[in-house]
């Protein structure tokens, strides 16, 4: 019923105005809403996209919110690098980045950022068997 819809993600912000300036300044994202106040609806790849929300319950959620499939993660970390994205280091068994990104036994990689309202966000790169 459900596995051939598309699925979108929905963010919490305590700043909408923000928030909004983090997604267009930093990842390069305009929404499809412009003029709302309340919430902002962006599109992505392939008709994905994800709603952002006002509320104070932004930056809660200590797991990985949402993320985006890329062709090259390190080229990817190091645009949005260059735009002022900081990005998580994490040393976890099973789990350490290195320079921000960490690669998986399969080859797949991925890396981590925080939005400007402690939402976990990651890029991530299929490995050779994806």
């Amino acid at each position: 019923m459900l596995k051939d819809q598309q699925v979108a993600a929905v963010l919490p912000a305590q700043d909408l105005k923000r928030a909004r300036g983090f997604y267009s300044e930093k990842l390069g994202l305009e929404p499809d809403n412009p003029d709302a106040d309340d919430n902002l609806q962006y599109r992505c790849g392939d008709g994905t996209g994800f709603l952002l929300y006002e509320t104070p319950n932004a930056g809660t959620a200590r797991n990985t919110q949402m993320g985006w499939m890329v062709d090259d993660v390190a080229a990817t970390v190091e645009e949005l690098r260059g735009k002022g994205v900081t990005f998580e280091d994490y040393d976890f068994p099973g789990l350490k980045t290195e320079n921000g990104i960490a690669t998986m036994p399969d080859g797949s990689a991925a890396a981590w950022f925080l939005d400007t309202e402690g939402n976990i966000l990651s890029l991530n790169q299929m490995g050779g068997n994806g």
